[in-house]
């Protein structure tokens, strides 16, 4: 009986796959398939040849480059679906503008489709081996656990995004200190803001040197220096950060002395990291407690009270 149901399941799946197939091939034939309004006008203005390949930024091969290759207008298609059903673009991308790459919206929608049929396969298999060792097939489960792995995949990619975020924004406030105290000590011995910024920018790393390298860069290429900081202190939510580009700003404009208030900003989010360590420590504190009051204190009581159980057991007999 096992074998003729996992046959049956087998039969099911391959079915499955088939039609899946020939549906794909039918909605996306020639004949029915939309030609877009770019796919007219490539003919005729991209005339010139492609540059070198030797002469761009080498990309490195990963699964979002070649599901694009392989089902590129299937993804176009399920991401402006994704992208209508969970909307929230300017989030996305207010997400993505603080994770400082230059992942498009479109990019993350593709990625999130890619995680979901990632979740939609591994749903799949789990129903699959469920059913087999069940000895039956129900339809309804089958469905459920695949969508779970669908939505899950989708929405486990956003919040990827959202950790990916918190990590980096603690790297921020993490070297925020170092980097405030320097150009304190830049400015103090004589140099202006902007040079103080180049100066520790060239002498240190991190994501915060970055940042301020990624504002000079554009401040080089034509944007003045106080928008380029102020789309820096846009793109994140840290208060702190937020502050000490308001600081440089004032400084930059108006020449108001700047080394007093980048120590005291570095003192402030000095003194907000020990109150986070200390809220981490009580929270980790209580958690501790947890072992402690369900695994180690039963055991303790069953020692304690086991033999005195068996003595009143024994006299009893």
């Amino acid at each position: 009986m096992g074998v003729v149901v996992s046959s049956g399941l087998l039969g099911m799946l391959l079915g499955l796959t088939a039609g899946t197939g020939f549906l794909l091939a039918f909605a996306f034939a020639p004949p029915f398939r939309r030609v877009r309004l770019v796919d007219r006008l490539a003919p005729y203005v991209h005339d010139t040849p492609a540059p070198s390949r030797l002469l761009g930024t080498a990309t490195q091969p990963g699964l979002l480059s070649a599901a694009r290759r392989v089902f590129g207008p299937v993804l176009v298609d399920g991401a402006r679906l994704v992208d209508r059903v969970l909307g929230g673009r300017a989030w996305v991308r207010r997400r993505l503008d603080a994770l400082g790459e230059e992942t498009s919206v479109e990019d993350l929608r593709v990625e999130q489709l890619v995680w979901g049929g990632l979740g939609l396969l591994g749903g799949v298999l789990v129903a699959g081996v469920g059913s087999v060792l069940a000895g039956t097939v129900n339809v309804l489960s089958v469905a459920l656990v695949c969508v779970a792995g669908l939505v899950g995949g989708v929405l486990g990619r956003d919040w990827w995004l959202t950790q990916q975020v918190q990590r980096r924004e603690e790297l921020l406030l993490a070297e925020f200190p170092v980097i405030a105290e320097l150009l304190a000590l830049a400015v103090t011995a004589g140099e202006s803001p902007t040079a103080a910024i180049a100066r520790v920018v060239r002498l240190s790393g991190g994501e915060l040197a970055g940042e301020l390298d990624a504002a000079l860069g554009r401040a080089r290429a034509g944007v003045p220096l106080v928008e380029a900081l102020q789309q820096l202190a846009d793109r994140t939510s840290l208060e702190a950060l937020a502050r000490f580009v308001d600081g440089l700003v004032v400084a930059v404009e108006r020449g108001t002395p700047l080394a007093e208030v980048l120590r005291a900003q570095a003192a402030d989010v000095r003194e907000a990291g020990k109150r986070r360590l200390l809220e981490a420590g009580g929270r980790k504190e209580i958690a501790m407690m947890v072992p402690v009051v369900f695994l180690v204190l039963p055991v303790t009581v069953v020692f304690a009270l086991f033999p005195g159980l068996i003595s009143i057991v024994s006299l009893a007999q």
